[in-house]
């Protein structure tokens, strides 16, 4: 009965990683035939993995770079914060990375664009 479950939870989980290939192929407006050239493979390799394919891992990382993503094993108590920053879709400012400022120091650098170079940190006062 355990190994029976097991073979489901696997086959789900396989599904799940299939699935998220091709929405991601899709999202990019990428088609099959589109990927082959991406990742060095056949495009009937490629068809047959995204079918029903159990990727190696190497196989799997050379899809995720021709789909500019990554692999990622992610813990489960921190599965639902990963899910909520992808789902914002960078909409969420607090969760974005903000650029620094650099107009002020923008402004001294072309007063007097050697202000600095032969300077050490200490002498400037910083």
């Amino acid at each position: 009965m355990f190994l029976y479950i097991k073979k489901q939870l696997i086959s789900f989980l396989m599904i799940n990683l299939l699935q998220q290939i091709k929405n991601r192929r899709l999202a990019l407006k990428l088609k099959q035939n589109d990927m082959p050239m991406r990742i060095g493979i056949s495009r009937q390799q490629y068809q047959r993995l995204e079918a029903k394919g159990n990727p190696r891992l190497d196989t799997l990382e050379l899809i995720a770079k021709g789909l500019n993503s990554d692999v990622m094993l992610i813990p489960k108590e921190k599965l639902n914060a990963v899910l909520a920053v992808l789902e914002s879709d960078g909409n969420n400012t607090s969760l974005t990375h903000k650029q620094p400022d650099h107009s002020d120091e923008q402004k001294k650098l072309s007063d007097d664009p050697w202000k600095g170079l032969l300077e050490d940190e200490d002498d400037n006062g910083n």
